[in-house]
Parts: C-alpha cells; sequence; structure tokens
C-alpha cells in the first residue's frame, strides 16, 4: 500500500494543558484530528459554564488560523455533587461528558473523589440528562498494577444501578478490562491509546528508565498489551481512539518526581496505520479512529478526509517543549 485516505480522526480523549502551552498543544492536535474531547484537569479544574467556555475559546483561538474546521467537545471535573441546572449550563457550553478522576491517582487529581457513591446523586442526572460518564478507572491505594483490575466492581455497578448512563472506560491497559467492557451492556465503552497497543512495562523500566513512556494507568504485561490490541483490532464498536495524549515538558517527565504522561498527539495516527496494516486489519482502522466514538456520544461521523502516504516521517526530539512519542525515530507514514 502506498497511501491511505480516512476520515479525519476524532480523539475522545486528550489533555490540551493551559495557558501559553495550550497554544501549541492546540495547534498540534488540530493538525491530526478533527474533533477531540478535551480532558479538565487543569488546575484550576473545569468545573464551571465559565471556564469551559473561556477554555474552549481559548483552543479555537489557537487553531483558529490552521484548523478552522477543527470542533472541540469538552468535559468537566466530577469533584462535588451538581444540580440539574448546573449540568444543563455546562452543556450550554459544549461540555458532552463528565469526567470522574479518583483520588491522587494521575496528574491534578489531588481534588479526586474518594467514594464513587458519593456522586451518585450527580450520576442520576447525568444519566437523566444524556451525559456520558468518563471514568479514569483506578482503584486508589491499591498495587500501582492492580488498580485498573481492582476498579472494575465499580464500573459493573455502575452499569446496573444506570441502565441507561453511556460510560467510557478510559485508557484501558489490563486484559480484566477488555474483558469487563466486553461483557458489560452495550452503554459501556472503552477508549484506547496508541501507547497501550505497544508498550509494556518493560518499555518503562525492563532495561534503563524510560520517563517519556511513563503514564497512567501503566502499561502492564504482553498479555495485558495482546488484550488491549486484541479488541482494538476486533471491529467491535465497543472500542475506539482516545489518545489520552497528555504532554509534559522535557523538565518535569525527566526529574526524581516525573510527571505521568505520553505525548502521542504528534504521531498518533501514522503509528496506528502502521500497527493495523502490520495485524492485517487496516480495513477496520476508519471506525477505530473516526466511527465508533462518533456513533457512541451520539455524534455525527466525521466527512471530511486526510490522506497518508507511506514515507518515512523522522520525529523530532522534541515537539512543543514536550519529548514525543517515538522520539528520534522514524515513522512510516506521513500525512499527504
Amino acid at each position: 500500500m502506498k497511501q491511505i485516505t480516512i476520515p479525519l480522526p476524532d480523539d475522545f480523549h486528550i489533555h490540551l494543558r493551559q495557558g501559553d502551552a495550550l497554544r501549541e498543544y492546540a495547534k498540534t492536535a488540530s493538525l491530526q484530528f478533527g474533533r477531540v474531547l478535551a480532558m479538565p484537569n487543569t488546575v484550576p479544574p473545569l468545573t464551571t459554564p465559565e471556564q469551559l467556555k473561556k477554555y474552549r475559546e481559548e483552543i479555537l483561538d489557537a487553531t483558529s488560523a490552521t484548523a478552522p474546521h477543527f470542533e472541540v467537545y469538552l468535559t468537566f471535573k466530577l469533584n462535588k455533587n451538581y444540580s440539574e441546572n448546573e449540568l444543563t449550563e455546562l452543556r450550554k457550553q459544549g461540555a458532552i461528558a463528565a469526567k470522574y478522576y479518583p483520588f491522587g491517582v494521575t496528574t491534578n487529581s489531588q481534588d479526586g473523589i474518594k467514594n464513587i457513591e458519593d456522586l451518585y446523586p450527580t450520576i442520576s442526572l447525568l444519566e437523566k440528562l444524556n451525559f456520558v460518564l468518563c471514568l479514569h478507572g483506578e482503584e486508589p491505594n491499591a498495587f500501582c498494577l492492580d488498580r485498573e483490575k481492582e476498579f472494575l466492581k465499580h464500573l459493573s455497578k455502575l452499569a446496573k444501578e444506570f441502565p441507561n448512563l453511556r460510560i467510557v472506560l478510559e485508557h484501558i491497559s489490563s486484559a480484566e478490562a477488555a474483558e469487563a467492557v466486553l461483557n458489560l451492556p452495550a452503554t459501556v465503552a472503552a477508549t484506547i491509546t496508541v501507547h497501550h497497543l505497544i508498550l509494556t512495562l518493560d518499555d518503562i523500566i525492563g532495561d534503563s528508565l524510560m520517563p517519556h513512556h511513563f503514564c497512567k494507568p501503566l502499561p502492564k504485561f504482553p498479555k495485558d498489551r495482546d488484550a488491549v490490541r486484541a479488541v482494538a483490532f476486533s471491529g467491535n464498536p465497543k472500542f475506539f481512539l482516545g489518545t489520552d495524549s497528555a504532554p509534559h515538558t522535557k523538565e518535569k517527565k525527566e526529574c526524581c518526581c516525573g510527571a505521568a504522561g505520553v505525548y502521542s498527539a504528534p504521531v498518533a495516527i501514522p503509528i496506528l496505520i502502521t500497527e493495523f496494516e502490520n495485524a492485517g486489519k487496516l480495513e477496520l482502522l476508519e471506525n477505530f479512529v473516526a466511527g465508533f466514538g462518533a456513533d457512541f456520544y451520539g455524534l455525527p461521523r466525521q466527512t471530511k478526509k486526510i490522506t497518508y502516504i507511506k514515507e518515512n516521517q523522522k520525529i523530532p526530539e522534541t515537539v512543543d517543549g514536550s519529548v514525543p512519542l517515538y522520539a528520534g525515530t522514524e515513522i512510516l507514514y506521513s500525512p499527504l
């Protein structure tokens, strides 16, 4: 194959940060994706209609010149119970999902929730108002490699207690999570990142410490990566792309308390083309990157197209002040 044309991809989980850095991260994302779902764990977090309105305007201002087609959907952070009126106002400012972070498990989650059942009044309203509930599915205080597995009991209970609520278990990283999503009702889906398709724990600490591969949830054993790959390449509509592209500056990654996150946005789609091609599943790529996610979120499918050609692309050592996935190496596809 010399080239491939696909719908302009959707990314249903991306971090664009804030301040001056936002302009570069948003611009890079807008050249790779047609639509994104931006995460709310900024400082301060996105929790009010006014904050969402300002954040969306900043993103669109940063991308208007280079990608006027770029669409931004927003999440708000669940750190309290919301009234129905508050949720309605958040919807008016572009929120289509609420994001649950457990206490202390990832970047800027010090205000995270210690007991998800405390939020059941709001979750009931999310179901009523047809929001999506996005879950960072890790159990605080569990052993680091077991945190996702230990969280699954909450996922099962949520699906049972709120049968009409659409739930996304984000960035699945374990065989147990893949199996749980497969076995739960059609209201439960999962996003899959590029890095969880290709990395295991060996790629973080196997030979030497690789801080730019360090993320939450941690990549795990080869059997877990194989399970994630199996559902990604299965054509099952429950599984779709959410990169969890999470840039941090080089200095914040290469230090004694390195930040968690992989900056994959600049290279996500070329890597996915190669991975799907090598798996003999290239015909399933379009739905994974620009179909199933839109269907689950109730959005129209993307009509704009982008073409990639089979031409080696050298990845810079840094992009936007952060070290991207596959930095300093060559990948096989480039946008035309």
